[in-house]
């Protein structure tokens, strides 16, 4: 990958953005577009080889996961059952949709249980999984959703999905996917994901009982994180099965009170407009304003990350960087690029606005 004094001085204002403290601790920006680094700045001690806590952008990495085991034959397809990984459990609650639950439940947020990271008082919210020792035991256990008559259940929503957000379901994808290839996540994920793309210093984070955690936590360096971003562009190396990259960036599930954002396969996905131009934005996104933003119609990967974690304005200071720094640039570069018939430039602008 490769980058240019002029390209870096082009997004000189994403640097004055962040150093006027007006976005909070906003540690690294990465921008690359077919394959270049752009832009790359760095805003604390750790510099390029710091590994970068991604939070829940990890969930991401394990929907990737989710496809190389299916291709390999470790899961038969996404309408696996859960529990059938899970032999001589018998989880409380036992509930008809429990025992239906599947692979693609986990990976679109819209399984039968109880379990909503957004509520306090949601008996499977995170915070209450962390206080015991088996993790996927939490998430099992618990009892099926119920919908009020003012909420919209599956019936009543678009794709027949209700969305609600659950790390303790993703926590238990990855013991899925464990079990199902039969060694450890991080060992699956580093053999099959990261060796094949170069990525060799990673730090996961792990369950009392030592399950890698695939709900978040990851730590990268802010240059593989775009190396991921990258793949799910182009899947160069052939890491990722024929077409997972696409199914995991289409939209499953609704958001409720999220005008214009989705929901993939553990993806949020974003429909971005700059002059009067839709552009698809999938993101991997983690708390503190953590993102990999992906738009596949520029050919173009952004880096942010941040440690502003709790804060409620975190993602939306992230995603302003992207959405009036970022973006009109990368528009604008394709357009020039275009007229001078650079051919990759060319090809990425054949695949319109998606």
């Amino acid at each position: 990958m490769t980058t240019s004094a002029h390209a870096q001085d082009t997004f000189s204002p994403v640097t004055e953005r962040v150093e006027s403290g007006d976005v909070g601790s906003v540690t690294s920006v990465l921008v690359m577009q077919h394959g270049n680094i752009l832009f790359e700045e760095y805003f604390d001690d750790g510099g390029a080889q710091a590994l970068r806590n991604t939070r829940s952008a990890t969930k991401t990495i394990t929907a990737m996961l989710a496809g190389i085991a299916i291709e390999q034959g470790h899961i038969p397809s996404v309408e696996a059952r859960v529990l059938d990984y899970f032999p001589g459990t018998s989880p409380a609650n036992p509930d008809p949709r429990k025992d239906a639950m599947t692979v693609q439940d986990l990976l679109t947020m819209s399984g039968p249980l109880e379990c909503d990271d957004s509520n306090p008082w949601s008996r499977g919210n995170e915070e209450r999984m962390y206080t015991i020792e088996d993790w996927p035991a939490f998430f099992l256990d618990l009892p099926p959703r119920g919908f009020a008559a003012w909420a919209n259940g599956p019936e009543s929503s678009p794709y027949g999905r209700a969305f609600q957000y659950c790390t303790a379901g993703v926590s238990t994808l990855g013991a899925v996917i464990e079990q199902a290839n039969g060694q450890p996540l991080e060992s699956f994920a580093q053999t099959y994901l990261f060796a094949p793309l170069g990525i060799t210093n990673v730090q996961w984070q792990f369950s009392p009982l030592g399950l890698a955690q695939g709900g978040g936590g990851l730590a990268l360096r802010t240059r593989d994180m775009g190396t991921i971003g990258q793949l799910l562009i182009d899947n160069e190396a052939g890491t990722l099965p024929q077409g997972w990259a696409a199914q995991m960036m289409q939209e499953r599930v609704a958001v409720p009170d999220r005008d214009n954002i989705g929901y993939g396969y553990l993806m949020w996905l974003h429909r971005l407009t700059h002059d009067g131009i839709p552009y698809q934005a999938a993101m991997m996104s983690g708390n503190g304003g953590n993102k990999v933003i992906i738009v596949p119609a520029l050919d173009a990967v952004a880096v942010i990350t941040a440690t502003n974690f709790g804060n409620g304005q975190a993602h939306g200071w992230s995603e302003n960087i992207f959405e009036e720094l970022i973006l009109p640039e990368l528009v604008d570069r394709r357009a020039a690029a275009v007229l001078s018939n650079t051919p990759a430039a060319v090809s990425s602008a054949a695949t319109g606005s998606q």
